[in-house]
């Protein structure tokens, strides 16, 4: 027999097993013959395994649109993985807001009270951005790739050998249709040899299916440790930009009044400062919860004639020249002056004199 015979007789014999495979499949469907019910045990293990697909599947989806909210580059990057090829390094948007504010801080010019407080957003931007990449870089690593690993793998795998099963099955009640069938002797000898083959091969491929679903326990483990992982990646980046904002906070210090007199409008006594000694949950909801000072204390400074002793509440840094800078817990000297806004007193350390804000003392006599 030279080879082009044995691949004739090969493919005769692959199309008649997928016509009778066909003909079992359609009679089963319209209810003319008997279909082999899977065991339970297995039947659990089969839908245990297409649930843990089909949520992998969503939970990777969208951890990817979290990570990278942009459509295009989220279609960039699996370009360049399908091509096996590493993706350009791109700058993210924390990092060209910070980059944008650096170049405008600069441009107004470092000194000026705007521009300074431009740069230093501009500054924990960058820093948001870099914790940003370290974000995606360990969360592609940690839990991305697992997930990917399962439906591009071992799901492959199990699909292809549930589908096997799938025709050893048909194989098999095809086999009991035609011994069901048989009317002569020799015919249903040859029928009761062909189901005692396809009984085996169903049972060998039912064993080797069950065997690799049962593993579907030890993926969700694994899972479980990529996920403590995610969730660690997650606070070690939500901790680091609170603590860069909490920074940025306490140098911005003054920032409105500043702002306000770089534009030459009236002088507006700046608010005093966030308080930032809580931890925890709630320290975000703390940061707008601002001191101030009494009511009937504010009015006494308002009317403050004469030289007064006054507490300084908070520490302050001086926009201009014209006013004073001020630590927390110092006693200074301040008195009014005819004509400066209500808002304001002068305030004097030693040889030093300059406007400050009222909001930021406390009267003493």
């Amino acid at each position: 027999m030279n080879i082009m015979d044995f691949n004739v007789k090969k493919l005769a014999a692959d199309a008649g097993t997928f016509l009778s495979r066909a003909v079992q499949f359609t009679e089963e469907k319209l209810g003319q013959a008997e279909k082999t019910e899977l065991d339970a045990h297995l039947e659990n293990l089969l839908s245990k395994a297409e649930c843990t697909k089909i949520w992998t599947e969503k939970i990777m989806k969208q951890t990817e649109v979290l990570l990278q909210p942009n459509p295009n580059a989220r279609i960039e990057e699996f370009v360049y993985e399908k091509l096996d090829r590493k993706a350009p390094s791109r700058i993210n948007n924390p990092e060209l807001l910070g980059q944008y504010m650096i170049d405008a801080g600069t441009e107004f010019g470092p000194g000026t009270a705007y521009g300074n407080a431009l740069i230093k957003c501009g500054e924990t931007q960058k820093r948001i951005g870099t914790a940003d990449r370290e974000l995606i870089q360990t969360s592609a690593l940690n839990f991305l790739t697992p997930l990917r690993n399962f439906i591009e793998g071992d799901y492959k795998t199990i699909a292809k050998e549930r589908k096997l099963l799938q025709n050893k099955r048909l194989d098999l009640d095809a086999a009991k249709t035609r011994l069901k069938k048989a009317k002569t002797a020799d015919t249903r000898a040859s029928s009761e040899q062909e189901l005692r083959i396809t009984q085996s091969e169903f049972d060998r491929q039912a064993e080797i299916t069950r065997l690799l679903l049962e593993g579907i326990s030890s993926t969700h483990a694994h899972h479980l440790r990529c996920l403590n992982d995610f969730v660690e990646a997650q606070l070690t980046y939500y901790a680091q930009c609170y603590q860069y904002m909490l920074d940025l906070q306490k140098q911005l210090g003054s920032f409105p009044s500043n702002y306000l007199c770089n534009n030459n409008q009236s002088s507006i006594p700046p608010l005093p400062p966030a308080s930032s000694n809580v931890v925890g949950p709630s320290a975000v909801a703390s940061t707008s919860a601002l001191v101030v000072t009494s009511p009937s204390n504010l009015s006494d400074l308002k009317e403050c004639t004469g030289n007064r002793k006054a507490r300084v509440l908070y520490d302050y840094d001086a926009a201009n020249s014209s006013e004073l800078s001020l630590l927390a817990d110092e006693v200074i000297t301040v008195f009014s002056v005819v004509g400066m806004d209500s808002d304001w007193l002068m305030g004097e350390r030693g040889n030093q004199k300059g406007k400050v804000p009222i909001t930021y003392l406390e009267l003493l006599n």
